[in-house]
């Protein structure tokens, strides 16, 4: 059986990717994103780790459509859960 919470889905981004450092200064990159769907809209955030979260600084901005793979995981906070997605592999994906 393969792993269940491996996920594939382009997404669009919603926010500007921000990058913070994180112990011994690995680059990390989180930002909200949407599925793009008819019904109602799906709000996750995305997690980028080392030279992947600095190459989405650089190459992705607002409004840009991305093919993730990735773990999804919830978090709770409280009064809701947040759906978070560690991205493993990123591709833009281009409409047209």
């Amino acid at each position: 059986m393969g792993d269940t919470n491996y996920i594939g889905g382009i997404v669009k981004v919603l926010e500007t990717p921000k990058q913070k450092n994180f112990k011994d200064n690995i680059p990390l990159t989180e930002f909200r994103a949407q599925f793009p769907q008819s019904r109602g809209n799906r709000i996750i955030h995305l997690v980028f780790w080392g030279k992947l979260a600095s190459d989405v600084v650089n190459y992705y901005q607002t409004n840009d459509y991305i093919l993730i793979e990735g773990y999804l995981s919830t978090i709770q906070q409280k009064p809701s859960k947040k759906v978070q997605v560690t991205v493993l592999k990123v591709f833009p994906f281009v409409l047209g």
